[in-house]
């Protein structure tokens, strides 16, 4: 009889515990968005070098350490940091063997660039004998601000949030309450477009393939959304 008593009393308390946890507040749930589109200021450019041979003659290579010197000097007179140029595969220029075994043979390296400016990658290429690049490829691009501009997108889907809410309860003339909850639901990741120029064998036909790639990335933006789900309390 004790037994039963007691699991009555603990049933009893429980019940009444969970009666009390219940939101019997009125509630209101809304989202709310921000958008904003910018223009990359960081592009990071894959830059391919080959050696080859002068007037085609097999007697008269041009080496990778000269066209090397080259884009290593452009750089610098750019006024790119040196920190920004990057080898970007070592494989490729692990040739000592092949060289000993075939002295024809003619090697290549990959190097990463970040630039801010395309009008400067333009002097970099102008600078290199067209001769030893191979390709160059716009891999990615970035905003320096990012990070602020997502901070000020959530700012703003919320306040947009809050709008909503405001004018949708005041409509039915209730007074809005506090936030009771909220939710980020942004997609914080923008699309990275893939650009291609295979430069070509005369220097003022691979100059024009670099001012098209450049115009095309100058109105190439990055739209970055902030979406947020919010519950607010109605009074």
């Amino acid at each position: 009889m004790k037994n039963l008593l007691a699991l009555a009393f603990v049933a009893l308390f429980t019940t009444a515990a969970m009666a009390q946890q219940v939101d019997l507040r009125k509630k209101i749930t809304v989202s709310g968005s921000a958008e904003r589109e910018v223009t990359p200021d960081i592009i990071y450019i894959s830059i391919s070098l080959k050696e080859y041979l002068k007037d085609g003659n097999s007697k008269k290579k041009v080496e990778m350490t000269t066209i090397e010197n080259q884009l290593v000097a452009a750089v610098q007179a750019a006024g790119i940091p040196k920190e920004n140029l990057t080898i970007n595969n070592l494989s490729s220029y692990n040739y000592a063997t092949k060289k000993k075994k075939d002295p024809d043979f003619l090697a290549s390296k990959q190097y990463r660039l970040k630039v801010s400016d395309l009008n400067k990658f333009n002097d970099i290429m102008d600078a290199i004998d067209p001769k030893g690049i191979a390709y160059t490829n716009i891999e990615s691009y970035d905003y320096s601000k990012m990070e602020e501009l997502k901070k000020e997108l959530k700012v703003k889907a919320l306040q947009a949030a809050k709008a909503k809410a405001l004018y949708m309860v005041t409509a039915l003339g209730n007074d809005l309450g506090s936030v009771l909850d909220i939710q980020d639901i942004s997609n914080e990741s923008f699309p990275q477009q893939n650009y291609r120029n295979n430069t070509m064998m005369m220097k003022a036909s691979a100059s024009a393939d670099m001012e098209s790639v450049a115009a095309e990335i100058d109105f190439k933006t990055i739209k970055l959304t902030s979406v947020v789900n919010t519950v607010f309390e109605i009074k």
